[in-house]
């Protein structure tokens, strides 16, 4: 174990900071986008429903074939497998947003309006709050399926832990898949609990009870 460290040790912290760049970069791409047009989405329910499926349904293509899609149009290395990470991150927080907001407690965003409330003070102060629990949970799970899914960056030269992975493969040296495996895995049980802890923080107090599931 010595041996790995003092030959890799240094690899290994870098290649963990490019793969977790990659997957932040990612799914904060993902939310920028996903977030408000899932809010946006809840004001025409018609056309939600059929657009999410649509959604659903490009993300049944192959994370390969969507790397292979971006080759042509931003180069190999990290920009494609960021864009890539990010179509894969937008399904899920674009669905919880939508759900999350559309089961706001209608009572609630009744009363914000007879108080003077615009629509735009209805969106920011009642229903993204109390619908924060579901988009949140839409982010985590996007945020731990995009640090495993990260590793295909290697493929296209865009580093991370895959490299480990599949120099491991290639070269039938279990350790050095394991020096890729282990630590993707930590990463996502980091990420997973530090979106909890953010979660608990932005929620408030009064609020964390108000949420009427749809």
């Amino acid at each position: 174990m010595m041996d790995f460290f003092n030959e890799h040790g240094i690899d290994l912290l870098y290649k963990t900071g490019e793969h977790l760049y990659i997957s932040l970069a990612a799914i904060l791409l993902g939310v920028l986008v996903a977030v408000p047009l899932g809010i946006l989405l809840t004001r025409v329910p018609k056309f939600a429903d059929r657009f999410v499926s649509f959604v659903g349904i490009l993300q049944t293509i192959p994370s390969l074939a969507i790397l292979a899609f971006f080759i042509p149009l931003v180069g190999i290395g990290k920009p494609p497998a960021i864009l890539a990470l990010f179509f894969y991150s937008l399904l899920p927080i674009l669905r919880n947003t939508y759900i999350g907001v559309r089961g706001v407690n209608q009572g609630v965003v009744e009363a914000g309006r007879g108080m003077g409330m615009s629509r735009w003070q209805e969106i920011i102060k009642m229903e993204f709050p109390l619908a924060l629990p579901v988009i949140m949970a839409g982010i985590r799970l996007s945020t731990v399926y995009l640090i495993g899914w990260a590793a295909l960056a290697a493929f296209i030269g865009g580093g991370g832990l895959g490299d480990f992975i599949f120099d491991g493969l290639n070269l039938y040296k279990p350790t050095l898949i394991l020096a890729g495996t282990i630590p993707a895995t930590l990463l996502a049980l980091a990420a997973n609990r530090s979106l909890v802890l953010l979660e608990n923080k932005l929620t408030p107090e009064g609020m964390k009870d108000s949420y009427k599931a749809a």
